[in-house]
């Protein structure tokens, strides 16, 4: 599942709107150890682009499920 949401965010990742949507998708469906591969992948591939929807997202994320990724 990780690899085939990595592929949607490289296809979405022109439009904030779609990016964003895909990325709580992904946050939803994953197991932990991958939300944590994830987040790391995103801020590499999409930090600069992206930095406050993938901010805003995990840190929601980490919210919810009182973790520290």
């Amino acid at each position: 599942m990780l690899e085939y949401f990595k592929v949607v965010l490289a296809k979405v990742s022109f439009d904030k709107g779609l990016f964003e949507k895909e990325l709580w998708k992904a946050l939803k469906n994953l197991m932990l150890n991958e939300v944590r591969e994830l987040k790391k992948w995103c801020c590499k591939k999409f930090g600069k682009k992206h930095q406050e929807i993938i901010e805003r997202c995990f840190t929601k994320f980490n919210k919810q499920l009182n973790l520290s990724v």
